[in-house]
């Protein structure tokens, strides 16, 4: 059984890695272009709508995706009655942000940003739609036909976005890939999982599925303030431009968490869900991820805080030079986020996302609190991202004291003995980076960035290789050998 989790698990992340990593240096490409030829107020507009229409785009869902994964049961007529569901709802939706298009624009005092809230209601439709037949693409862990749609999509969104930009479409450049890219995903899903549409709203399925599907529809809500009232709040009571600079910061650190995490997770719940009976399966097998994700997101933390300005302007530009000490301290939460953004697909597979709504409802409170104390209190962004990375950290031990305690019922010693090794690399990494900081200031970006880079992996590999966590060296002499 454990060696078929690691054979599911591994097909799956291997495809979705090779789609995302290939993808990070197009949306690099993208957003470095998109940075020079736009200015902070444009990316602080084009953040508000962004995240407006996230809320929105939660009651396409309502938890009805991860349902459809966990249950097995589900019949083509049931499926056939949620997709009937979701189109007429999301039809609903998306007249709903139309019209709210108006009083959000009067709130932010913003013209444009009503036009392109009029424009994104078209994202909300074609996500709602995409619901059931882009979620059978999971159900059915078809991770290679996924994992090529992403890519492709990926690559046509990101053109379009920059061949207007250069063409003067200004502010709206950055709108182009999102409704083309929800617009492409609906055609190719529906296109491999045709469904039918009827006059019902499903009632009869949707019961069944309640019970599931609740927990998950109030967790997405509450994390959704928990993760964007930041940028609601940033743009409404300091400036369009802080909120532009604070973006950018946050994007930055999203990264690694997105082109690490989501090479993982999308994968775990489809698989795990097949052991929701064995909490010892499950929970054995997931410490091993959790080892895996330390080992690559707590020494990353370090990497980022110390090569924050070089990212930063290589990829920004000298414009974005203010993100830079926002981006050194919310990078000291990028370690934690990656292990604690799995805990998700862990809740969900196991059947409690009650837990994972209690969880959410704790962190909610917590990071709003936060946030609002970072900008009411001190009024600097420098403020608001340090409360932000106190929050995280403290979210991070509650969710796991709760998953170990009621969801696993197994001592929680188990997942924190997984940490110690990359705390200690981690630590390795910081103390040899904040000298070498310190005796390459003023030298070129470039370089230094290279040389931290290389300091931080040979660190990294030869702790690895002398605790023997990971035998290098044996693997490249086993790999030589087979090659003789």
């Amino acid at each position: 059984m454990a060696n078929n989790i690691k054979q599911q698990l591994f097909c799956g992340v291997f495809y979705t890695a090779v789609a995302k990593y290939s993808g990070i240096i197009i949306s690099l490409v993208v957003a470095g272009i998109l940075a020079r030829l736009l200015s902070p107020d444009d990316f602080g507009i084009a953040a508000i709508a962004s995240v407006i229409i996230a809320f929105f785009n939660i009651f396409t869902d309502m938890g009805v995706s991860a349902s459809i994964v966990q249950n097995k049961s589900l019949t083509k007529e049931e499926l056939t009655d949620i997709f009937s569901f979701t189109v007429w709802t999301g039809i609903g939706i998306s007249i709903l942000f139309f019209a709210a298009s108006w009083p959000i624009a009067d709130y932010y005092k913003s013209d444009i940003l009503r036009t392109l809230c009029q424009l994104l209601a078209v994202n909300l439709f074609f996500a709602s739609t995409n619901i059931v037949p882009g979620t059978m693409f999971y159900r059915n862990k078809e991770f290679k036909f996924i994992a090529i749609r992403s890519f492709t999509i990926q690559v046509v969104g990101g053109a379009a976005a920059v061949i207007a930009a250069i063409y003067g479409a200004g502010l709206y450049a950055l709108i182009i890939n999102p409704i083309l890219s929800s617009i492409l995903l609906f055609a190719i899903s529906y296109q491999r999982y045709p469904q039918r549409l009827r006059l019902t709203l499903g009632i009869t399925v949707l019961r069944k599925i309640f019970s599931y599907s609740a927990y998950q529809f109030l967790f997405n809500i509450i994390n959704y303030f928990s993760r964007n009232i930041d940028k609601l709040l940033i743009g409404k009571y300091m400036n369009m431009s802080a909120l532009g600079y604070y973006e950018k910061s946050y994007r930055l650190m999203m990264l690694p968490l997105q082109n690490i995490t989501q090479v993982i997770t999308p994968v775990m719940h489809p698989i795990f869900s097949d052991f929701q009976n064995d909490k010892e399966c499950l929970a054995s097998s997931y410490e091993r991820i959790v080892q895996f994700l330390a080992f690559i997101g707590l020494p990353l933390s370090m990497l980022l805080l110390f090569t924050a300005k070089e990212v930063t302007l290589i990829i920004f530009g000298n414009q974005w030079l203010p993100s830079v000490p926002i981006f050194q301290i919310l990078s000291l939460s990028v370690g934690i986020q990656i292990i604690l953004s799995s805990s998700g697909s862990i809740f969900q597979a196991s059947g409690d996302t009650r837990s994972l709504f209690i969880c959410g409802v704790f962190s909610s409170i917590l990071n709003v609190t936060g946030i609002l104390f970072g900008i009411f209190y001190f009024g600097t962004l420098t403020a608001v991202a340090t409360c932000i990375t106190v929050t995280f950290t403290i979210n991070f031990a509650q969710c796991f004291w709760l998953m170990y305690r009621i969801t696993f019922r197994r001592s929680l010693w188990q997942f924190v003995r997984q940490l110690f090794s990359p705390i200690v690399v981690s630590l390795l990494v910081a103390a040899c980076l904040l000298p070498l900081n310190y005796a390459m200031e003023g030298m070129n970006i470039f370089i230094t960035l290279i040389a931290k880079c290389i300091i931080s992996f040979i660190i990294f590999g030869g702790y690895i290789q002398l605790t023997h966590t990971y035998n290098f060296i044996g693997k490249a002499k086993s790999i030589l050998k087979k090659k003789k």
